[in-house]
């Protein structure tokens, strides 16, 4: 069974020329992730995936993030079009964990 969660978090914008938009997991469910993953992550200790908004769902990874001790979800454009989000609005996301 794929481990599931459900969570709201804001989508904010990485600085710099890039514009990438990620949503950082809520504490609970990173250290959920963090002890479920243990030894598991791949590079970068990047996490695969399948994520869920507004009905739209994509594959992509977590990325360990240092700073806030959490991980990160990159929403990409396509995904942030269709489910008519932007930065600063708070998403409700279904996320799987494993491998796709």
């Amino acid at each position: 069974m794929t481990p599931s969660y459900s969570f709201k978090a804001e989508l904010w914008l990485y600085p710099g020329e890039a514009g990438w938009h990620f949503l950082t997991l809520p504490a609970e469910v990173a250290d959920d992730v963090r002890v479920l993953m243990a030894g598991a992550s791949k590079a970068f200790g990047s996490i695969k995936v399948t994520a869920e908004i507004g009905g739209h769902s994509w594959q992509t990874s977590l990325f360990r993030d240092n700073k806030s001790s959490s991980y990160l979800l990159p929403v990409k454009k396509d995904i942030r079009n269709k489910a008519k989000i932007g930065e600063g609005d708070e998403v409700a996301v279904n996320l799987s964990v494993g491998n796709f």
